[in-house]
C-alpha cells in the first residue's frame, strides 16, 4: 500500500498536523479527545502521518534569546557560478555552518537567503568573513539585519 499523498489525507489528519504543529509533546489521549476520534484510530493515524512523511519528527523549541543568540541577521548571497554541481558544492557546505538556521534558493537579483543567528554583530562578522564568504562559489553578499522579529516559526 502507498503512503498517502496530500488529496489522501481527510479532515482528521489535518487536525492532528495542526495540533501536532502547536504541541508535539500533547499525549495520545488528549490527542485523541481534541480531534473527535479514540485513541487506536488516532495512533493509527499518527503513525501513518509519520511513516508517509507528512510528520517528519519531533523535537525542542528552544528560547534562543535565552541562549544569548538574538542577534539575527539575513545575508543575500550571489553565486559567480550556477550550474548544478555548483549548487551541489554550496548546498552541501552551508549546512556545515551551525550559525546558519535557514538557507533558501532564492528567484531574483541573488541566489540564496541565509538566515544567520549569533550572540552579536561581531559574531556575525566573523561568520561573514570567514564561514560564509568562504563557501563554494560565492562572488558577494549583502547583509540585512533583524531591528525586531514579530513572528519567526520555531520548527
Amino acid at each position: 500500500m502507498s503512503p498517502p499523498s496530500v488529496s489522501e489525507i481527510d479532515a482528521f489528519d489535518r487536525k492532528i498536523i495542526e495540533i501536532l504543529r502547536d504541541d508535539g509533546r500533547i499525549s495520545i489521549t488528549d490527542l485523541a479527545a481534541r480531534i473527535g476520534l479514540s485513541k487506536t484510530p488516532c495512533q493509527v493515524r499518527l503513525k501513518r502521518l509519520i511513516d508517509s512523511g507528512f510528520i517528519e519528527g519531533f523535537k525542542a523549541v528552544v528560547n534562543p534569546e535565552r541562549l544569548g543568540l538574538d542577534h539575527v541577521a539575513f545575508a543575500e548571497v550571489k553565486l559567480s557560478d550556477t550550474r548544478e554541481e555548483a549548487l551541489r558544492a554550496f548546498d552541501a557546505a552551508v549546512k556545515k555552518i551551525p550559525e546558519i538556521e535557514e538557507c533558501h534558493m532564492i528567484a531574483g537579483r541573488f541566489d540564496y537567503l541565509l538566515k544567520v543567528r549569533t550572540t552579536n554583530i561581531r559574531r556575525y562578522r566573523h561568520v561573514l568573513g570567514e564561514k560564509i564568504s568562504s563557501l563554494p562559489y560565492v562572488a558577494n553578499t549583502s547583509t540585512n539585519v533583524v531591528m525586531q522579529s514579530i513572528k519567526e516559526n520555531f520548527a
